[in-house]
């Protein structure tokens, strides 16, 4: 399954975005440290590169994270040039409140009345952008809510005599190029419901928990992992859980499973959990590289024959 999510206001997010980037001077791109990479949006690093603006990477909801794929992540962004990269929750205003001092060592030449530090922040929806704005801010100026694309124009705020910060509406990109990422931005709630099945989605995020944290199931549903499959994982939620169809003979329901599942691992039920490392995502990439490469050449033969 191919997930694609790009309503129509986020072409016009995007214009703003790069017009209103000309006159900033760092980038504050906010990522979800579940799955940093998968929600780091392309068209983002695509206007900063353009105007040439260094970026800082906001790990938000590190809380939910793995903290030893999160370290790695650090690692991972930290090593790139006209980069700084940061974990941190949102929702604590003493976390939050380090990102002007690490923006102002990305642009020292703006410190002063007269070249005020100017910040714009950016990201996926949903990934905890107006919670850091309203927590930057110190009131509450952005909606917040668990569905994504709330916010839809950019906003200008002042931070103190010498700081300013533009919030710009979530965007992500119109065409996502690995099916792994829309499955892992379905699983974290940054698209919308209407481009996904939760079935599909569920059996993702499953084998995922399979293979790297199969204790934080037997720990959430009581049931042993070593002869299951994604399936079956949604089979055993339904059954611990009495997701059944009425009037069905106890058919297992397996969407309301399927959504009880995600529910949890969205609300951090199931644990610290991150969907990728910087080592699952190369070997991803690579993969993916192999699969075109050997697609190419068939198309080659075929044309040669």
């Amino acid at each position: 399954m191919a997930i694609q999510w790009f309503p129509g206001h986020m072409t016009s997010a995007r214009k703003k975005a790069a017009e209103t980037m000309e006159q900033v001077d760092v980038v504050i791109e906010v990522l979800d440290a579940r799955l940093p990479e998968a929600s780091r949006n392309p068209m983002i690093e695509e206007l900063r590169r353009h105007r040439q603006r260094p970026s800082l990477k906001v790990l938000n909801k590190t809380d939910l994270a793995d903290p030893v794929a999160t370290k790695a992540w650090l690692a991972f962004y930290n090593a790139q040039p006209n980069i700084k990269a940061v974990a941190i929750s949102a929702k604590k205003p003493g976390e939050a409140a380090r990102l002007p001092s690490l923006c102002q060592s990305l642009a020292p030449h703006r410190k002063d009345n007269l070249k005020p530090l100017r910040m714009m922040i950016m990201g996926i929806p949903n990934v905890g952008k107006s919670t850091l704005l309203n927590t930057l801010v110190k009131r509450r100026v952005a909606a917040v809510g668990d569905q994504p694309a709330i916010t839809k124009q950019q906003q200008r705020y002042d931070l103190g005599p010498r700081q300013t910060l533009v919030d710009t509406p979530g965007m992500l990109w119109p065409r996502i190029a690995h099916p792994a990422d829309g499955l892992m931005l379905a699983a974290s709630h940054a698209v919308g419901t209407n481009a996904y099945i939760d079935e599909e989605v569920a059996e993702f995020l499953a084998g995922v928990l399979l293979t790297r944290y199969p204790a934080c199931l037997t720990a959430r549903y009581g049931f042993a992992t070593a002869d299951l499959d994604p399936i079956g994982v949604v089979e055993g939620v339904a059954r611990k859980r009495g997701c059944l169809i009425k009037g069905r003979g106890g058919e297992l329901d397996l969407e309301r499973a399927a959504q009880i599942f995600l529910t949890d691992y969205r609300a951090g039920a199931l644990g610290r959990i991150s969907l990728e490392t910087p080592e699952t995502r190369a070997a991803m990439l690579a993969a993916a590289a192999a699969a075109e490469a050997e697609d190419s050449g068939a198309e080659s033969q075929d044309r040669a024959d």
